[in-house]
C-alpha cells in the first residue's frame, strides 16, 4: 500500500468535509453546498463515502479525493496537502529509500511464490490419490468443482517437505519460504513445511493479491483445526477479511456486509449466491478490518454461530467485533464499544442469530432461500443484548427487571442518534412493563456522548462513482498510456472533438494524484522547452512520481502503432467520460424532485431553474448517447487492458 493510499484509508472524508460543509445524508452518501462558488436553493455538492470522492455538479464541475479537496479549500500543493493529511492520519511520510525499494521487489518475490504454491496445493487435491480423501469432504460439504476452483482450494501433503521439495525445484529459495510462512524452523535447527494434511485456502487482499493461507486438517483428531500463515511482510491477520476481493463488488451493490465464522461459510454462500460474505478468519475483528468493510458499505451484520445463541456466550461472542474497537488491550464484555463505534463510523451494525446447530453453509445448501430471510431479521446491537439479557431471567421478578435494565441502558446511552436512543428506551419501557420515567430517572449522566443535531430524513440518492466499471483500474490504465507516451493525447483529444464533445481534463479522474498527474500531461504537451516525459519527471511532486513511474510500467508492454490498441484507449476515455455523466446525470434529477416538490419563494424563478437544470440532463442525455454510439462501433471491451 502506497503511503497516498495509506492516508486515504485512516482517513474518512465525510468527516474532514463536514467540518466545512454542513452535510445531509441521502441514501448511503451526503450532499450540501458546495463550498467554492455561491449556492442557496439546491445542493449540487455531493460526497460518496464508498469511494472516497466528491463532485461538485453545479458551477464548479469539480471533483475528486479527500487530497483535492483540502487542496482547493486550503490552497495547498499536494505536497502539503499530503503532509498535513499524513499528520492528521498518524502516518510518516518518509522518501522512498534504496531499501524501500529492494523491499518491494522482495515482496513482489514472495507473491509470486505463493501464486505458485496456490498452483501446486490445487494439483495435489484434483490430480493426486492423497488429495481425493480432500476432495471427497469438500464435495460432501456441498462444494462444486467450479466453485472451489474460483477460491483457488487446494490440499497439503501430510508430508514434512513435499511444498518444499517443489517449490524449490521451480527455482525458489528455501528462505523465500520461510519469509512466505510456508515453511517452519525447527527449535534444533532444519526447516519442515507448515501446513501438512491440509486443506488449503488462499487468502487474497482486496485487489486479490496472494498473501497467505488459511488451512483447515482433514484428520478429525488433528489440531489445531485451522492454521493460519504467521504474520509476514504479506500477511497480517488483522487487516485482512477472507473474501473480500469476490465481496467487495457484491457488498456495494447490495449495500451490505455480513461478516461469517469460517473460510467455508464465505464459500458456501458465495456459490449459493450471496457473493457479499466475509470472514475474519477465526480471530477477532479489528479496527482495520472494519474499516475496510467500511469503504464499501456502512451496512455490516455479523451472523454469529448457533452455538452462542441464547446465552450470555452470545454477549462475549461480540467481542470478536469489539476488542480493538474500544483498543482495549484485551477482549471483554462491552457492548458500548460497538454501540459508540457505530456513532462514530455511522454505520449500521446488527447481529443475526443462526439457526442452531447450522453454520451459513448448510443453511443454504438445505434451503437457499432461507439466508435472505435470517438477514433480514438481524437485530440492533441494543436489541439483540436486551433478547439475550431478558432470556435468562423471569421479567415479573423487578430484581430481573433491574438487570435487564443494567445491562441494556448503558447502551441506549451511548446510541449517537436522539430519536433511536428515545426508541430504544421506549421499546425498554414495554418489554418490562415499567414506566419510561423510570429509565430517565435511571440514566447515568457521566460519560453521556455529545449528541448529534439528529440525521434528517433520506432523501433520492446521489450518484455513486463506478458502479458498472472499475474505474480505478480504467483510470490508471489511461494514465499509464499517456505517460509511457503522452502524444497519444492528441489522438484521444480529437476522437472527443469528432464527438463534438469537451476534450479529457483531470475532472475525468476521481483523485487528486491522478488528477495532478494528467494536469502536467497536459501542460508537457503545451510547452516546448523539454521533452514530455522529461517535462513531468521535473513538474511533478516527488511524492507523485514513484505513483507516475509505477503508472507507465503497466504500459510498456502495449504496441501503440497497433490500430486495435488505440481504438481501446479510447473505449477507456469514452468509458471515464461516461461514468462523469451518469454520476451529473443523476445528481441533476435529484436536485429536479427537490426543486419540483418545494413550495413558496419566486415561483417565476422557480420555474426559470427548473428549465434551466432540464436543458443541462437534456443536453447531457445527448452526450451520454453519442459515448454509447462510440463504444457501440469500437472492439467491444477495453476492460481487460485495464485491468477491470
Amino acid at each position: 500500500m502506497s503511503v497516498i493510499d495509506e492516508v486515504k484509508d485512516r482517513l474518512d472524508i465525510v468527516e474532514i468535509i463536514g467540518e466545512s460543509v454542513k452535510l445531509r445524508k441521502s441514501g448511503k452518501n451526503y450532499s450540501g453546498f458546495c463550498p467554492f462558488h455561491p449556492n442557496t436553493r439546491t445542493p449540487s455538492f455531493a460526497v460518496f463515502p464508498d469511494s472516497g470522492t466528491w463532485r461538485c455538479f453545479g458551477a464548479c464541475n469539480e471533483g475528486g479525493d479527500v487530497f483535492s479537496f483540502v487542496m482547493k479549500k486550503e490552497g495547498w500543493d499536494f505536497s502539503e496537502a499530503l503532509r498535513q493529511l499524513a499528520e492528521r492520519a498518524g502516518v510518516e511520510l518518509q522518501p522512498q529509500t534504496p531499501e524501500q525499494e529492494a523491499q518491494d521487489e522482495e515482496q513482489g518475490r514472495l507473491r509470486e511464490l505463493l501464486e505458485a504454491a496456490v498452483t501446486y496445493f490445487r494439483h495435489n487435491l484434483v490430480e493426486t490419490e492423497a488429495g481425493k480423501q480432500a476432495l471427497d469432504y469438500l464435495h460432501k460439504r456441498g462444494m462444486t468443482d467450479a466453485t472451489l476452483e474460483a477460491f483457488g482450494v487446494g490440499y497439503a501433503l501430510d508430508s514434512w517437505d513435499a511444498a518444499t521439495v517443489h517449490l524449490t525445484e521451480r527455482g525458489f529459495q528455501e528462505k523465500d519460504l520461510l519469509e512466505a510462512g510456508l515453511l517452519t524452523e525447527r527449535e534444533g535447527g532444519g526447516t519442515y513445511d507448515r501446513f501438512r494434511g491440509r486443506i488449503m485456502f488462499p487468502i487474497r487482499d482486496a485487489r486479490a493479491r496472494m498473501t497467505g493461507f488459511g488451512a483447515r486438517v482433514l484428520d478429525p483428531e488433528g489440531v489445531p483445526k485451522y492454521l493460519n500463515s504467521p504474520q509476514t511482510a504479506l500477511f497480517d491477520k488483522g487487516r485482512l477479511l477472507y473474501g473480500l476481493d469476490k465481496a467487495r463488488q457484491a457488498i456495494r451493490r447490495e449495500d451490505r456486509a455480513v461478516i461469517v465464522e469460517g473460510y467455508m461459510d464465505v464459500i458456501g454462500l458465495f456459490q449459493a449466491g450471496y457473493e457479499n460474505a466475509v470472514s475474519p478468519m477465526g480471530t477477532a475483528l479489528s479496527e482495520s478490518q472494519l474499516r475496510l468493510l467500511k469503504r464499501y458499505s456502512r451496512r455490516i451484520v455479523l451472523a454469529l454461530d448457533a452455538d452462542a445463541a441464547g446465552s450470555q456466550a452470545t454477549l462475549r461472542g461480540l467481542d470478536v467485533a469489539r476488542d480493538t474497537l474500544d483498543r482495549q488491550a484485551e477482549p471483554v464484555f462491552n457492548a458500548r464499544g460497538l454501540v459508540r463505534y457505530e456513532g462514530r463510523l455511522d454505520a449500521d451494525l446488527r447481529i443475526v442469530r443462526l439457526p442452531e446447530g447450522l453454520d451459513p453453509d448448510e443453511i443454504v445448501i438445505d434451503d437457499p432461500t432461507a439466508w435472505p430471510a435470517l438477514l433480514e431479521g438481524a437485530q440492533t446491537i441494543v436489541d439483540y443484548v436486551l433478547d439475550v439479557s431478558a432470556a435468562e431471567v423471569n421479567l415479573d421478578d423487578p430484581k430481573a427487571k433491574a438487570y435487564v435494565a443494567q445491562q441494556v441502558l448503558p447502551l441506549i446511552e451511548d446510541v449517537a442518534n436522539p430519536v433511536e436512543r428515545e426508541t430504544y428506551r421506549q421499546n425498554l419501557a414495554r418489554r418490562l412493563k415499567v414506566d419510561e420515567r423510570a429509565l430517565i430517572e435511571w440514566r447515568p449522566t457521566r460519560g453521556r456522548r455529545v449528541e448529534s443535531s439528529g440525521q434528517p430524513a433520506p432523501q433520492a440518492e446521489p450518484a455513486s462513482s463506478g458502479q458498472s466499471l472499475n474505474v480505478a483500474n480504467v483510470e490508471r490504465f489511461c494514465l499509464g498510456v499517456l505517460l509511457f507516451d503522452p502524444s497519444v493525447l492528441y489522438r484521444v483529444d480529437r476522437a472527443f472533438q469528432s464527438l463534438e464533445m469537451e476534450r479529457p481534463t483531470k475532472s475525468d479522474f476521481s483523485s487528486a494524484e491522478l488528477q495532478m498527474i494528467f494536469s502536467s500531461l497536459r501542460q508537457s504537451l503545451a510547452q516546448d522547452e523539454l521533452e514530455a516525459v522529461q517535462y513531468w519527471r521535473q513538474d511533478l511532486a516527488p511524492a507523485l512520481i514513484e505513483a507516475a513511474e509505477d503508472l507507465q510500467k503497466a504500459a510498456e508492454n502495449l504496441d501503440l502503432t497497433r490500430p486495435r490498441v488505440l481504438e481501446e484507449i479510447l473505449a477507456n476515455y469514452y468509458r471515464l467520460r461516461k461514468r462523469s455523466l451518469d454520476a451529473e446525470l443523476n445528481n441533476l434529477r435529484f436536485q429536479l424532485e427537490a426543486l419540483q416538490e418545494s413550495e413558496g419563494g419566486d415561483q417565476a424563478e422557480l420555474k426559470e431553474e427548473i428549465w434551466q437544470l432540464t436543458r443541462r440532463v437534456q443536453a447531457l442525455a445527448d452526450q451520454r448517447e453519442r459515448l454509447d454510439r462510440a463504444l457501440a462501433r469500437g472492439p467491444g471491451t477495453a476492460q481487460t487492458m485495464a485491468g477491470a
